[in-house]
Parts: structure tokens; C-alpha cells; sequence
């Protein structure tokens, strides 16, 4: 994905059915390694978050759109995870592709979450990462490293989120 702006919102939607479809099948879900590139985007709070200011925290980064169902579908699911596991130094950066910002923020009122929310309206860092599915996800170790990568979202796929989740807590 090199510029989202210039895609329609339908692209995106045939985009996210079809890492949909294809989330069950275990190549949609690998590993990864090499440090996660750093980047700075405004969050919902106004102020800017940076990514490097994590380390030392085990983050779940989440590319995600208002539009995009299975997203929304996860999103109370990542809720639960992150006040199960944060008090063990565990993280959600929810970064958000919408090109409108009050796109997100009108869903968050349905479906609100104690994780912060970023803001990639120019889709700068989801090039950065190559995102070419909805949502997409990445496990980030205390060390800011890369570490697991899931594309779409099918119920169940929080349970593999949460295995990950518990060995990086642990390591």
C-alpha cells in the first residue's frame, strides 16, 4: 500500500474480505524478527506518541479502519486483552487508517477503549509497515522487536493473540 488516498473505500473493503477469507489459514499469521521502525503520529488524547517510547513493553500494534468490519468485530476483543495483560507491561497502539479522524472517534463512542488510539490519516506508517489487510497486526517484543504478524481477523484469532501475548510477557 504506497497511497491510500488515492483508493476508494470499496478497494479497501474487497481488501479487507478477502484477508478475511484467508485469516484461517496459518500463513496469514507468522513470524517475524528485526526491530520495529520507529514513528511518531498524534493520538486521540492530542498529543503525539512515539513508538520508541514503548520499549520496554510488549506492544500489539493494530491497523485498523472505521469501515472495516471484522475490525470492529475485534476491537472490544483487543479491549479485553488490554486490561487483562497491562498491568504486566503490555500495550495496544490502535492505529487508525481512516483518512477522517471523526471516522474513528465516531465509532470509539460505541466502542470505547483504555488503549491508545493514533491517527495515520496520510497512511505514512502504514506504508511504513507494508499494511495490505484489515485490520492488520503486529506483535512487538520489549525490546522493539518485531516478532508476530497477523493479517484480517476471524473470531477465535484473539486466542493466538493471547498465547503471544503471555510468551512475550514472560521472556
Amino acid at each position: 500500500m504506497k497511497n491510500r488516498r488515492n483508493t476508494r473505500p470499496g478497494l479497501w473493503m474487497a481488501v479487507c474480505l478477502l484477508a478475511l477469507g484467508l485469516a484461517a489459514n496459518p500463513a496469514w499469521s507468522e513470524e517475524l524478527s528485526g526491530p520495529a521502525k520507529d514513528f511518531t503520529l498524534k493520538s486521540k488524547g492530542g498529543s503525539n506518541l512515539r513508538l520508541e517510547d514503548q520499549r520496554g513493553q510488549v506492544v500489539m500494534m493494530n491497523f485498523w479502519a472505521s469501515w472495516c468490519g471484522p475490525c470492529r468485530q475485534e476491537m472490544p476483543l483487543l479491549q479485553a486483552l488490554y486490561e487483562k495483560y497491562e498491568k504486566f507491561g503490555f500495550t495496544i497502539l490502535a492505529v487508525n487508517v481512516d483518512e477522517r479522524s471523526e471516522l474513528a472517534d465516531n465509532f470509539l463512542k460505541d466502542v470505547p477503549v483504555g488503549f491508545p488510539v493514533l491517527y495515520d490519516s496520510s497512511s505514512k506508517v502504514s506504508a511504513l509497515y507494508d499494511v495490505d489487510a484489515m485490520p492488520t497486526t503486529i506483535m512487538i517484543d520489549r525490546d522493539g522487536n518485531q516478532r508476530y504478524l497477523h493479517r484480517g481477523y476471524k473470531p477465535g484469532y484473539e486466542a493466538h493473540y493471547e498465547k503471544q501475548i503471555r510468551k512475550l510477557i514472560r521472556e
